[in-house]
């Protein structure tokens, strides 16, 4: 089953990255993820300044912004997906994510299979 792991910083650092963990720290992780062959698919995402968002009214407007400007003081810094058997097997791989380390966390979410 496909599971989709996203990845939140509770603080981000100087240079934008999760400020509770190193490049390297995620080099390995990734590495992981890769040789236990569940990796489907996963990115990085760019600097939250870089963010847009846009919302549509009910007559259809397009209203566009800049910055997400979320009622939260969590950022996404990025997900993976991965393929594993069960959630509890997938728990333990979002556990291990450098993400989830100080005050960041993992949203662990199953994803939608509409062929099944």
């Amino acid at each position: 089953m496909k599971y989709m792991l996203l990845i939140n910083a509770g603080a981000v650092d100087e240079q934008g990255g999760a400020a509770d963990c190193t490049p390297e720290d995620w080099m390995v992780y990734d590495k992981q993820v890769r040789d236990a062959g569940i990796l489907v698919s996963g990115e990085s995402l760019a600097d939250l300044v870089t963010a847009t968002t846009v919302r549509v009214d009910a007559d259809g407007r397009r209203t566009v912004t800049d910055g997400p400007f979320a009622e939260t003081r969590e950022v996404l810094g990025g997900f993976y997906v991965i393929d594993v058997p069960d959630l509890d097997v997938a728990l333990d791989w979002a556990a291990r994510c450098p993400g989830a380390r100080g005050s960041g966390s993992i949203v662990v979410r199953p994803v939608a299979d509409f062929g099944a």
